[in-house]
């Protein structure tokens, strides 16, 4: 099944796939498998070629042509591409087998959390650096204590002339590795109210009494950190949104978390389930009649991925917001990932349980797979946060511990 997008969106196409052929660097799409299936076990296959001369040479194409951070507004540096654009975007670089260069937590997370409540000096200040990665964010949110209950963060934040001091403790932070920025989310009125008395704060992450110290999983990597806030220090101006109003900008930080790509997520799960396939092919067990069951089962998901990201890119083309499709979008994924590594583990029998050679806590593609992809069903919300969400805001069903029903969203 295909949607006719209109005219517009098929010449957007055919723009963008003639720019790639012109301006992508002929080694680049050899190099690596650039469409690989990101996972949060923290083994990058591509560090090495994101280090090349061919990658650097397409970061300023794409520059150039203000392809990245391509859905900002223009007047922010983007090129203000809709909904629409931006997914056709993303296929045609998957179709070219070329990187489509994204800014992570600040082109996702903080600047659109700054369009929206950043005051205008602001914006013209920390949008650019978020463009040319002079500054790379990471996530100050989660605490020890304090998961997916923001309301109830206790890191401090305390007005000193015109800085803020930092103290307190953050955990699970992604990518603190590369990061010289954290947005922080902390406490500053202890006396209001719980979802009240926070704000929401870019804080400078290197030389600023913050140690950071890297969290090992499962799978031997350390992609997450925690951090211990001693006096760290920033300006006032970095307060986005206003002191003590942090909640509102935290909301709006994790309604873009939560909605990541749903309209083309399914192209990196779909690469993902023919390695699966081939994976049976090469230990001859194609023809058993349970893995067939079970691929036939990877196979569906991954539709209904697609076609559900087809509905969310037909509403956005027709004007419509979108409803709940972020909570069950983020819920379904991290679920379908998590039971695709249990089918890949059983499909390798005993090799499964085998770490490969080498230094370190090494594992294999698969059993990367099997052991990070737990992770999806935690970070942006667990799928329990995820489910009460859908039941309570899209369903209107009672909030847990009896309480009155949530109003269900208007509709068109």
């Amino acid at each position: 099944m295909e949607i006719d997008l209109g005219p517009e969106a098929a010449a957007f196409r055919t723009e963008i796939r003639g720019w790639i052929a012109a301006h992508a660097p002929a080694e680049l799409a050899a190099m690596t498998d650039w469409n690989a299936a990101a996972m949060t076990g923290g083994h990058s296959v591509n560090a090495e070629p994101e280090q090349s001369p061919e990658y650097a040479a397409w970061e300023q194409e794409l520059l150039d042509a203000r392809l990245i951070c391509a859905s900002w507004p223009e007047q922010y540096g983007g090129r203000g591409l809709g909904p629409v654009e931006n997914a056709i975007l993303t296929e045609e670089f998957h179709r070219a087998g070329v990187p489509r260069i994204r800014r992570g937590f600040g082109e996702g997370m903080v600047g659109p959390s700054l369009m929206a409540h950043g005051t205008a000096e602001q914006q013209e200040h920390f949008l650019r650096r978020i463009i040319t990665a002079e500054d790379v964010y990471c996530q100050g949110f989660s605490e020890p204590d304090h998961g997916s209950d923001l309301g109830s963060v206790e890191t401090r934040g305390v007005v000193d002339g015109d800085e803020i001091v930092i103290t307190g403790q953050k955990v699970w932070t992604s990518g603190f590795y590369r990061a010289n920025m954290m947005f922080v989310l902390c406490r500053t009125d202890t006396a209001a109210p719980k979802h009240r008395g926070l704000s929401y704060v870019l804080v400078p992450f290197l030389d600023n009494n913050i140690e950071a110290r890297p969290l090992k999983q499962m799978t031997g990597a350390a992609q997450f950190g925690q951090e211990f806030f001693d006096g760290a220090r920033a300006p006032m101006f970095n307060v986005v949104g206003g002191l003590n109003n942090g909640w509102k900008v935290a909301m709006t930080t994790l309604g873009f978390e939560r909605g990541g790509s749903a309209t083309t997520q399914h192209l990196r799960f779909e690469r993902e389930f023919w390695d699966l396939v081939d994976l049976a092919r090469k230990l001859g067990r194609e023809r058993d009649p349970l893995i067939r069951q079970q691929l036939a089962w990877a196979y569906t998901h991954v539709q209904i991925m697609r076609f559900s990201g087809l509905r969310l890119l037909s509403q956005l083309a027709e004007g419509r917001d979108p409803g709940p499709e972020a909570s069950t979008s983020k819920l379904f994924w991290s679920e379908y990932e998590k039971r695709l590594g249990e089918i890949a583990i059983d499909l390798l029998g005993a090799e499964g349980l085998v770490r490969p050679e080498g230094e370190g806590y090494q594992v294999s593609h698969w059993q990367d797979v099997f052991l990070a992809s737990r992770a999806g069903t935690i970070y942006s919300g667990t799928s329990e946060i995820q489910r009460n969400i859908i039941a309570e805001r899209a369903l209107g069903l009672p909030r847990e511990g009896g309480h009155k029903p949530a109003p269900k969203p208007a509709t068109r």
